[in-house]
């Protein structure tokens, strides 16, 4: 079921610096019928190619690297800062190890094959545009999607 609005992402106002850099942000995909999700405080929003997009880097060892690939979608979750907490346990432990959505209670949503948590600020669905490999790091930019 879809419950969100399409939005013109030209209409959003917000300041991807604070927002990602010093609110972070959860970078949610799904492999089978499996979720997993890491927090991230690095990446970025722009324009390429005429195409509104977002960009993310994934170092090779994190779990959420493997969910990423397996998809032709990802998530983008920006959350209120009492949420931080949460965020720096999705950031510090590995859903190889356990399940750390559950452990932070958040509900996971689906819309079109892409997870996201029900519980947010603002979301946006990312679908694959290109996929850059940058020394040992991929780096993932990806077309907005609403």
């Amino acid at each position: 079921m879809n419950t969100f609005e399409n939005i013109p992402v030209e209409s959003l106002e917000i300041n991807p610096f604070e927002r990602i850099g010093k609110n972070w942000m959860l970078i949610t995909a799904k492999k089978g019928d499996q979720v997993n999700t890491m927090t991230a405080s690095w990446g970025g929003l722009g324009t390429m190619w005429n195409k509104n997009v977002a960009f993310i880097v994934v170092r090779p060892q994190r779990y959420t690297k493997e969910f990423i690939d397996a998809s032709s979608t990802f998530s983008l979750s920006f959350f209120d800062k009492k949420y931080v907490k949460e965020l720096a346990y999705c950031g510090k432990f590995s859903g190889r190890d356990e399940n750390k959505i559950e452990k932070c209670n958040f509900t996971v949503g689906e819309e079109k094959n892409t997870p996201y948590f029900v519980y947010l600020d603002l979301y946006k669905k990312i679908r694959f545009l290109s996929r850059i490999f940058y020394y040992m790091n991929t780096a993932y930019i990806k077309m907005i999607v609403f």
